[in-house]
């Protein structure tokens, strides 16, 4: 299995090179030249099989330079009871029939990008082995709040790595900074920086782009990674939880094997879709996927017109994991929806990057719709879906969650409906109280974790219940335009 460019301009690469590059130097992100294919036989022998045993052959499937051996030790070195508290790893719990919620957040950051940032270090220090690699690795990470944590949380003291995460001052949630800033490990870096997170994930493909930072980089003896959705090796692991989820499902009895069911999926930067894309190509009975936006409402607008326009008020709402109006891996899905077109791939990128939108043919929009559905809800339509929830089920959503619950609620068509839970309520404290209270707190969110915990009855999740009692970094500034300068100075201040 070998790895091309979404853009047509690179040799294909082994999954190993692709995951230390991150992305291609040239521009585009790698995609594997064919998808694997699993038939009903095969569904039928992963029913019974453990999280960590279905993740062993799903990997395996697409890492051919990775020997089986290697496999079972990255993974069992990610999925275990010290890292998740749930023997499941991504359980699913039953809002209702027919409706059902995969728990992504049982690691150890509370979020779902512990699905894969927990195994991404470990495939990455096993490629920089396979590749060759002889210099320090430093990873660059744009952040809307949850992949920060997680992503530092994943490589701190990794040797041979260096991680630098970049978040937009005041565009992420009080819980979420304190979390960046208690990481603990001495090659972990944090930066907020004066802008959205459009501006600091466009600032980090820059500076893999730059030849100049990146020689510059090359002479301090290191070179770049990436710890995003970009990155091949974050992706895949992520298609192991949709096969996980539907065979929980046909184990308990709620559907045959074979049924098709559908998932709806709170998105920002496409990477959780795309993956249960990849898993519906690979066999796996999948409908519909559904796009759930918020009030940033960029690609419900786009699945549903084919247009996409980045034009448009960039909105900081209470969900801000999903405040994102350029979505990264929708370049990935456009490449596979274009047949491999990568010259027209190219050309919506660039129009992208000139004009703040393009548009796809209509053969190309009817695939899309073929597959995926959308919808989008606002902040207050999101703390009624919470106070809703917990009113008729007794179950507590975050802000996201709830998004998605709402969506598949109006999308749903008589089929078994998933939705990807992808942060524990109370990273999202403030907002969840006003969802289920109905009025403000008036504390801010560390004071209220205990507070919604006793009305709630539900608990703190173990990432967030000893933040205060932990050492705190410096908080540092900086401008959109001072991102190299601060990489550079890290680089040199080892």
């Amino acid at each position: 299995m070998k790895y091309i460019s979404t853009r047509d301009n690179s040799q294909s690469v082994s999954a190993a090179e692709a995951i230390v590059r991150g992305m291609v130097p040239e521009g585009g992100l790698y995609v594997p030249e064919s998808i694997p294919s699993l038939d009903k036989a095969a569904l039928g022998e992963m029913v019974d099989m453990r999280y960590q045993d279905m993740a062993e052959k799903i990997l395996g499937l697409y890492l051919a330079d990775f020997s089986a051996e290697e496999i079972h030790e990255i993974v069992n070195a990610a999925y275990n009871a010290e890292s998740f508290d749930s023997a499941d790893v991504a359980p699913v719990v039953k809002l209702r029939d027919g409706l059902y919620v995969l728990e992504l957040w049982h690691g150890p950051t509370a979020a779902f990008k512990d699905m894969a940032l927990q195994i991404l270090p470990h495939l990455l220090v096993h490629s920089m082995k396979k590749t060759g690699v002889d210099k320090e690795v430093v990873i660059l990470v744009a952040t809307s709040g949850d992949t920060g944590k997680a992503a530092l949380e994943g490589f701190k003291d990794v040797a041979g790595t260096r991680i630098i995460a970049f978040y937009p001052d005041g565009g992420v949630s009080e819980v979420q900074e304190l979390q960046m800033l208690t990481t603990s490990g001495s090659n972990t870096y944090t930066f907020a920086v004066k802008g959205n997170f459009d501006d600091c994930q466009r600032a980090v493909k820059e500076a893999f782009a730059n030849e100049a930072l990146v020689d510059a980089v090359a002479d301090l003896g290191c070179q770049f990674s990436s710890a995003n959705s970009i990155n091949w090796g974050r992706l895949l692991p992520q298609i192991v939880y949709y096969f996980f989820a539907y065979m929980q499902l046909v184990k308990r009895g709620e559907i045959a094997l074979g049924d098709a069911i559908d998932f709806t999926v709170p998105t920002g930067n496409f990477g959780n879709i795309l993956a249960g894309w990849f898993a519906r190509e690979m066999g796996l009975p999948v409908s519909k996927l559904v796009c759930a936006s918020n009030a940033n409402d960029v690609l419900d607008e786009f699945i549903r017109t084919g247009v996409y326009n980045a034009n448009r008020p960039f909105l900081k709402t209470n969900s801000p994991s999903m405040d994102i109006l350029i979505s990264s891996n929708l370049e990935r899905f456009l490449y596979l929806m274009s047949e491999r077109n990568g010259q027209a791939v190219t050309a919506d990128m660039q129009a992208l990057q000139k004009d703040g939108k393009y548009s796809v043919a209509p053969e190309v929009l009817a695939r899309i719709q073929d597959v995926l559905a959308s919808g989008a809800v606002d902040e207050a339509g999101t703390l009624d879906e919470i106070g809703k929830i917990f009113d008729e089920c007794g179950y507590l959503l975050d802000t996201h969650t709830a998004i998605a619950v709402r969506v598949a609620e109006a999308a749903t068509d008589g089929r078994a409906m998933v939705v990807d839970s992808t942060a524990n309520p109370y990273k999202f404290v403030n907002a969840v109280w006003q969802g289920v209270s109905g009025e403000a707190s008036g504390l801010d969110d560390l004071a209220l974790l205990g507070t919604l915990s006793e009305k709630t009855d539900t608990p703190v999740h173990r990432a967030l219940a000893n933040l205060t009692d932990l050492p705190k970094k410096d908080r540092r500034v900086i401008a959109v335009a001072d991102i190299n300068d601060a990489i550079l100075d890290v680089i040199k201040n080892k």
